[in-house]
């Protein structure tokens, strides 16, 4: 992924109400795998 393609989708992440602490944990389990990272469900699914 280049450096736009990470801008679009960090931006595209705060647009759609994910916290910057959010983010990076996502980012991290992208790159890294580790599953400390791994994104789990929200608690305010509707």
């Amino acid at each position: 992924m280049n450096m736009q393609e990470s801008a679009r989708l960090i931006l595209g992440l705060r647009a759609a109400g994910w916290s910057e602490k959010k983010i990076n944990d996502f980012i991290l389990f992208i790159e890294s795998g580790e599953e400390q990272y791994k994104p789990g469900k929200d608690e305010e699914e509707e």
